[in-house]
């Protein structure tokens, strides 16, 4: 049976340009610039990385801080844009990438769910039929009209993973989210990210725990300072960066 792509990252490297000099206002900034006094260094943080993820499959990224993996992630989501290459996605993407993103600090979390909906691209009755659901999923009934600026790491990361997940997307995209919260809630994740993989959304999950890359993902990459370093069987991938000592 040929393979449905619905990921393709083909050739890319992104750059970042580091400013060389400290500058601590805006104007001393504006005055720089006017003048030409601005010096850049350029730090590609993904380099000439290529690779093709099939509808249904789920996929994870390993490798040591700085290595690129966060970057990529926002690439495939759209949040930025490459320096060289292309990335073509085919499928609804929920990205599960900043704790917050999409949150109104100010606001409650009645009034996030609904706002962060939204930006998710759901409509307010769809938002109001499954309003229950997320607060249950969440685990926060007590505190839905307290700003969210009050709300603990954890608490937010739970409210933003059962927002972005209480449908079942094409495509999910999550970035180190088990690393919040406490073992109850994380558990609570795999799982329903293991009935979402049953029912065939594609999963590309960047985690520093390799044991939840071995279960829940079949295929996996390797990055090191924006490389490739392997690509391929999960098992096979983790056991060779393990072994590396990294």
């Amino acid at each position: 049976m040929e393979k449905i792509v619905c990921i393709d990252v083909n050739h890319v490297t992104i750059r970042f340009n580091k400013a060389n000099l400290k500058v601590d206002n805006l104007k001393e900034y504006i005055i720089r610039l006017l003048k030409k006094q601005l010096m850049f260094q350029e730090f590609f943080a993904v380099k000439d990385i290529s690779f093709q993820i099939g509808k249904g499959e789920a996929w994870g990224i390993i490798g040591s801080n700085g290595s690129g993996k966060s970057t990529i992630l926002k690439a495939i989501s759209g949040i930025i844009k490459p320096y060289r290459g292309s990335i073509q996605v085919r499928g609804s993407v929920a990205p599960l990438i900043e704790l917050g993103a999409g949150f109104d600090q100010e606001m409650t979390a009645r009034e996030n769910i609904f706002l962060n909906g939204c930006i998710l691209g759901y409509h307010e009755k769809f938002m109001e039929k499954h309003f229950d659901e997320i607060v249950k999923f969440a685990e926060i009934e007590e505190f839905l009209d307290s700003p969210i600026k009050n709300y603990s790491s954890g608490m937010k990361a739970r409210l933003g993973f059962a927002v972005a997940t209480m449908v079942r997307p094409q495509i999910l995209i999550v970035d180190e989210v088990l690393a919040v919260g406490d073992a109850s809630f994380q558990q609570k994740c795999r799982q329903r990210m293991k009935e979402m993989l049953a029912a065939g959304t594609t999963l590309l999950l960047v985690s520093h725990n390799i044991n939840d890359i071995r279960r829940l993902c079949d295929y996996a990459i390797w990055m090191e300072k924006g490389v490739c370093k392997m690509s391929g069987n999960a098992e096979e991938v983790c056991m060779a960066y393990q072994n590396s000592g990294k």
